[in-house]
């Protein structure tokens, strides 16, 4: 009992895990109830799209000296426009584009990360560095992440149609084209706000983990809210306290505990686990 009591009250005792495990819940959550939709919508290499597109923005940011979320949100929305307006102008289809594109704009973000002389380390913009945030780094990303939340949360059901059935949103009148753009620029605000505790490269977990794995759990959409939710955070707090006592990459110990949640509920789920469906099945009389 006291090792389990240890386990929790050791890593807070220190301030900058007080910081890490807040910032990590709150990404956790955003991150959490926007998967639902891109796993809905079929998104998900749109979130690794706009994740490895923001790079570049957040170079070009540092050099001219403004907020690197500033350039990081630019640059994602950017990399999502172009990504749309070059699949309605071309006979390519979406994921090829959007390949092509984040794979471009990523490559030109670490030929410019390579020229300019920065104190920035390349790996905290890759894998994230959620020991080192600062309280103006838990304000901003409270923020950012807080109103993300709210705007998901308020027009759920319209961005439910729109990720179901586009058609049958436009033909109720919904507008489709702002829930579109809306949705990526959601997006694009999530990742902005999840660069501190998981970075560029690992972010694309925390925005399909949860969500993948509360579709194999429930057929309802609002609980797959909240059942990907308490994954995300359960996920993100376990993980940071996890990688305190390794001494472990805390934006990886996140992930890797959403992989085993993910798992288990793919091998044990009620009506979609692989073990569960087996043990269903009855046996085939022998011939």
């Amino acid at each position: 009992m006291t090792t389990l009591i240890d386990f929790f009250a050791m890593p807070l005792a220190y301030p900058f895990m007080q910081r890490a495990l807040v910032v990590s819940l709150l990404v956790a959550a955003v991150c959490a109830v926007l998967s639902c939709y891109l796993v809905l919508k079929g998104w998900s290499l749109m979130g690794d799209a706009i994740s490895h597109a923001v790079l570049p923005g957040i170079v070009i940011a540092y050099v001219l000296s403004i907020p690197l979320a500033v350039g990081a949100f630019v640059a994602g929305l950017a990399c999502a426009l172009f990504t749309g307006y070059l699949k309605e102008n071309s006979r390519v289809k979406e994921d090829t584009v959007m390949g092509i594109v984040f794979s471009g704009m990523f490559g030109f973000g670490l030929v410019i990360f390579t020229k300019v002389e920065t104190e920035q380390h390349l790996n905290h913009i890759l894998f994230g560095n959620v020991l080192g945030v600062t309280m103006q780094d838990l304000v901003e990303t409270a923020i950012v992440a807080g109103g993300t939340l709210l705007v998901v949360l308020l027009k759920r059901r319209d961005l439910l149609l729109y990720c179901f059935d586009p058609n049958h949103a436009r033909s109720i009148g919904l507008p489709v084209r702002v829930l579109h753009y809306g949705l990526l620029v959601l997006l694009s605000l999530t990742i902005v706000a999840s660069l501190k505790a998981v970075g560029i490269i690992l972010v694309i977990a925390m925005l399909i983990g949860p969500g993948a794995t509360a579709y194999l759990l429930t057929d309802s959409f609002e609980r797959m809210l909240v059942i990907a939710t308490a994954v995300a955070m359960l996920s993100a707090a376990l993980g940071t306290l996890i990688s305190f006592h390794i001494d472990g990459a805390t934006g990886a110990c996140i992930v890797l505990t959403q992989a085993l949640f993910f798992v288990a509920a793919f091998l044990f789920a009620p009506k979609r686990g692989i073990l569960r469906r087996s043990q269903s099945q009855p046996d085939q009389p022998a011939s």
